[in-house]
């Protein structure tokens, strides 16, 4: 199976921590592990290292022990009931609308940079509609139908597509940018596909965090939720066939934090 050049070192570093400091020694025989020895060794991991690399740890061993099986060199697998340690969540930073806002003016205004328009299109856009990047960067004209006022996506991650509307904060700019020249079938909405360098810039200009491409989507839910649009609703703007259960358990905490600061207008 191929395997990317990072992957593979990761994976022979691993290799080379078991020889050196497995408890039974590199001479043991397969069948002579324990469960016990298994939970031991990646203990021992465990205090060492991030959550992350910790898992690759864990993800490696059940496959050692996974293909001894397969061979038929075991008959069970000693590292079976192995699970991986629960990651934490982390903090994501995330633009306000007023400075998503201000970094697209930011990245058009650096006129000395051939690509500021098409990057402050591609941010922009991106934050509008809030779409992913590899979504956006597929997109197509003929995938925008202003008639019926729908764009079709397609979800890379998991290889489905589906539609969302033209909001009307969308329309304007997306006409802007259909009319600025003759279109041809097939043609890709937007010139530049990667806007991390622009953006970076752009944060430092401005003193902002070190806001990613996908801070973008989370500023549009983040919006969306302010305003009141229901979960299920956000969902299905994105895509999610969960009924709105992710959004609302990543974001709950932002309608609270918002009714919150609504009732303190209601002071005599």
């Amino acid at each position: 199976q191929h395997r990317s050049k990072s992957t593979q070192q990761k994976n022979d570093a691993i290799a080379k921590r078991i020889k050196d400091e497995w408890p039974g020694g590199v001479g043991q025989k397969l069948r002579d592990v324990k469960p016990s020895e298994v939970l031991q060794w990646l203990q021992h991991q465990r205090e060492r290292f991030a959550t992350s690399t910790y898992n690759e740890f864990v993800q490696f061993i059940r496959r050692l022990f996974e293909m001894a099986v397969s061979d038929r060199i075991l008959a069970d697998s000693p590292a079976k009931d192995l699970k991986q340690a629960k990651r934490e969540t982390p903090i994501r930073d995330t633009p306000t609308w007023e400075e998503f806002r201000a970094l697209v003016n930011d990245m058009r205004a650096q006129k000395r940079n051939s690509d500021a328009k098409a990057s402050a299109d591609f941010c922009e856009f991106m934050g509008l509609a809030g779409m992913g990047n590899a979504e956006a960067a597929s997109l197509t004209w003929d995938d925008v139908d202003f008639v019926r006022g729908r764009i079709r996506v397609y979800r890379h991650k998991t290889d489905t597509g589906f539609s969302i509307p033209i909001y009307p904060q969308l329309r304007p700019f997306l006409e802007r940018l259909y009319g600025e020249k003759d279109r041809i079938t097939g043609e890709l909405v937007f010139e530049v596909t990667d806007v991390r360098k622009a953006l970076a810039g752009a944060c430092k200009r401005l003193k902002l965090p070190h806001y990613t491409q996908r801070a973008l989507r989370r500023c549009f839910i983040t919006r969306a939720v302010e305003l009141g649009i229901d979960f299920k609703t956000i969902a299905a703007m994105q895509g999610h066939q969960d009924g709105g259960v992710l959004i609302a358990k990543t974001y709950s905490h932002l309608r609270t934090e918002h009714l919150d600061r609504m009732a303190e207008k209601l002071a005599e």
